[in-house]
């Protein structure tokens, strides 16, 4: 048993998966700090000013001045704000996923349009083909 979790472990895919799964924590933060700094600012200038992370509704009833007092509070919320935020960071690496599997796509489909030069053939295959020829022209 021992051994087979060694090989399943250390298959390729198990290994490629693992360092997909650590990219992709690291892009997420990346994309996070995309959505939260540069994107959600210049909304919130066009909507007068609205910080999509503060909407959020207390569900005792109760009225709070920001998320975080409600929090404080322990109030129930339903946080939608940040809902709206994690939306839009799942298009934006949504659309950056869908941008670079494009890319791999027609890099692909340009090597398979070249059309691959075949090596030239060894010397024994030219030495027989030079038999052949003389055979040809002998006999």
């Amino acid at each position: 048993m021992l051994n087979e979790f060694k090989e399943f472990a250390l298959r390729g895919n198990v290994m490629d998966m693992a360092v997909g799964i650590i990219i992709g924590a690291a892009f997420s933060t990346i994309v996070r700090s995309l959505v939260d700094d540069i994107i959600m600012p210049p909304i919130g200038v066009v909507t007068g000013g609205v910080d999509f992370s503060s909407i959020f509704v207390a569900l005792n009833g109760q009225h709070y001045d920001s998320l975080a007092a409600a929090r404080q509070a322990g109030a129930p919320t339903m946080n939608i704000g940040l809902f709206i935020n994690n939306v839009i960071s799942f298009l934006i690496v949504a659309l950056v996923l869908f941008m670079a599997i494009k890319a791999m796509n027609q890099l692909r489909r340009k090597q398979e349009e070249e059309p691959a030069s075949e090596p030239p053939p060894s010397r024994e295959v030219q030495l027989l083909e030079e038999i052949r020829d003389a055979l040809v022209k002998r006999g």
